[in-house]
């Protein structure tokens, strides 16, 4: 099978559309993929260490006020549709996957005029501009949630697919992540982390939590600080540990992450879909703190999700400081029954088989046309 991935500019898109891509070349070996981006994305320095073939394109998003930049962003489409439908003209796909940001506007767009099969993947409750966009004209869509189904309504195919990150993490070696962390096999431990890029607010919390780990004998934080914040970080928290200093680790960068998760307790931190499909595949309870700073304020959303299912607490950014924090890891990792329950309601909504979903509706696709 000949494959286009797209999508981009943070983890959150590029690792499920990587996941498909995987079980794509497990499913049926020899396969080829494409991944078109941006160089202005994360996806330019990703994906090509995964040894993917990458081709970029230029585009930017949309801004939410009036502005002549939209003028030069629909320009910058028309250009990046032009671009896409030279590539996959070279390329010749059966099928193009997209997976949210807008760079995935103008390929997926290409392909449905080319008359190429047509996928996106919406990781979060609430769907993305440019997912929203696209639906009008792709033949099929997969969600990670079931509630967001009903903002696709006018797609003739729609399926809850859940999100590919869940399937890889199972297949982790938990006791590589105990060992990558210089732990005992069984240490308990919080995993905190602000994601890819690190939460100042979520840092200066945990800056201020940790100390009081005296509280629970035994537990270990391991504390993820984004690389931009690590110096200063480090520096604070480093103040005030004392006795508890040999039990948090603090590091600014985890390349081994679904290790590392599979072995973890509890996690702490913000609600991007990607991490809550992996949580949920592996059944680890959570505290999460969605970003404020994202388009509809869709990790509130994905958190309220995993709350009213009793296998997380939330503490909106607004309300948190470290003895909040702490209070609630206390509650979670001092309270082996909670941590037991919450762990059996996270791990009901997980869906270990989401790849295999998405690969199948991508099968169903092509072979319609």
């Amino acid at each position: 099978m000949r494959v286009v991935l797209t999508g981009g500019g943070t983890g959150g898109h590029i690792y499920p559309a990587l996941a498909i891509g995987r079980e794509i070349a497990d499913k049926q070996p020899g396969s080829s993929l494409l991944y078109i981006g941006t160089t202005r994305g994360l996806e330019s320095r990703i994906v090509p260490e995964q040894g993917i073939a990458f081709e970029d394109i230029t585009i930017t998003g949309f801004r939410r006020s009036l502005s002549w930049e939209n003028v030069r962003t629909v320009m910058r489409f028309v250009q990046g549709v032009r671009r896409s439908k030279q590539l996959l003209k070279s390329f010749k796909p059966d099928i193009v996957v997209g997976t949210g940001g807008y760079v995935c506007g103008p390929v997926v767009y290409a392909a449905s005029r080319l008359g190429i099969p047509t996928l996106i993947h919406e990781q979060n409750v609430l769907p993305g501009l440019t997912n929203k966009f696209l639906s009008r004209y792709v033949d099929g869509v997969a969600v990670s949630f079931p509630e967001s189904a009903a903002h696709f309504a006018k797609c003739p195919n729609v399926v809850y697919a859940g999100n590919p990150c869940a399937t890889r993490v199972l297949q982790a070696n938990r006791n590589s992540g105990y060992e990558s962390l210089g732990l005992k096999l069984g240490t308990p431990f919080v995993l905190a982390v602000g994601g890819s890029g690190g939460a100042k607010a979520l840092n200066e919390a945990l800056v201020q939590a940790a100390p009081l780990l005296r509280k629970l004998p035994g537990v270990h934080l391991v504390f993820v600080t984004g690389e931009r914040f690590y110096k200063d970080t480090e520096a604070a928290i480093s103040k005030d540990l004392l006795d508890v200093a040999s039990r948090v680790k603090v590091v600014p960068y985890i390349r081994n992450m679904p290790e590392v998760l599979a072995a973890a307790s509890l996690y702490v931190g913000r609600a991007g879909a990607s991490f809550l499909a992996e949580i949920t595949s592996l059944g680890i309870p959570s505290i999460l703190i969605p970003s404020p700073n994202v388009t509809n304020n869709h990790q509130e959303a994905n958190a309220r999700s995993l709350v009213n299912a009793g296998a997380a607490k939330m503490i909106l950014e607004r309300e948190l400081t470290g003895d909040l924090l702490f209070a609630r890891i206390g509650e979670i990792m001092g309270d082996e029954t909670r941590r037991a329950e919450m762990s059996k309601a996270s791990r009901g909504l997980g869906m270990p088989q989401s790849a295999s979903l998405v690969y199948e509706q991508i099968v169903r696709l092509q072979q319609k046309r």
